[in-house]
């Protein structure tokens, strides 16, 4: 019977583990030099301008407010990315998952596998945040990387039903919409940039709905030190996701795979 994470889903891993290897110097370029561009231009850039108002953004400097928040947004992207194209190309266009459950490997494992590893890879992208942000000084407490992990639940949390829905097209025609509708309109809508208390009253409940920014609110509470006791509960919401979207998913890559 498969398992959410097993041995079999191990296997998953290391053929994406094995893949990363061939393009790991785009990886490492990307992992280092977004976040140092993405806080320099908007926790020194945007700070600047904030510094030259009130100073400071929740009561800590903007470059400290924004670093949490750039780095669950980056880790949302990058389960985007991995969960949208290259599960249509494991699917029909190079048919790599078809091959795999002609092994021991079943329809579940290989979902499970992305997902998780997605998750990892947004876990790596994490720590490199953190010691970039730490580096700049956007980071204050030495529980900031705990926040690599929220990363990593934020990016599967969005990859489960992402990759599960990813399952369902025949082509490839309506992930630009899901980037441009859904994915780029969570980043107001979620506290990256500014505190959600800023958005008008009627819009301010859409953040429930975000799976984003629960995840920037426990990568902020670690990166800043702040415990707060709706915490476990933000932290269940985005596991609940993952978990829902899991059944589905299951279903969905057994629906295309076994037929």
């Amino acid at each position: 019977m498969s398992r959410w994470f097993g041995p079999a889903t191990v296997r998953v891993i290391e053929h994406q583990a094995a893949v990363q290897r061939r393009f790991w110097r785009g990886s490492v370029f990307g992992y280092v030099l977004n976040p140092v561009l993405f806080l320099a231009a908007m926790g020194f850039g945007v700070g600047g301008l904030v510094a030259e108002g009130s100073g400071k953004v929740d009561g800590v400097t903007y470059l400290a407010f924004v670093t949490p928040g750039l780095m669950a947004a980056a880790a949302m992207q990058t389960a985007a990315g991995e969960s949208l194209w290259p599960v249509m190309a494991g699917m029909k266009w190079l048919r790599t998952y078809h091959a795999m459950i002609t092994t021991p490997l079943g329809p579940a494992d290989v979902f499970a596998g992305i997902v998780t590893w997605t998750g990892l890879r947004a876990t790596a992208g994490g720590l490199v945040f953190v010691a970039v942000g730490a580096a700049l000084g956007g980071v204050r407490s030495p529980w900031a990387p705990l926040a690599a992990g929220v990363a990593g639940l934020t990016a599967a949390a969005f990859a489960a039903p992402l990759a599960a829905f990813a399952a369902t097209q025949e082509t490839d025609a309506r992930f630009p919409v899901i980037m441009r509708v859904g994915i780029v309109p969570l980043f107001l809508f979620s506290g990256t940039f500014f505190p959600v208390a800023q958005l008008p009253a009627v819009l301010r409940p859409a953040r429930f709905a975000s799976p984003l920014w629960y995840g920037v609110e426990l990568a902020r509470a670690a990166t800043l030190g702040r415990w707060d006791p709706t915490l476990p509960v933000k932290a269940a919401v985005l596991v609940a996701v993952i978990l829902a979207a899991g059944v589905w998913g299951r279903r969905t890559f057994t629906r295309r795979l076994v037929q």
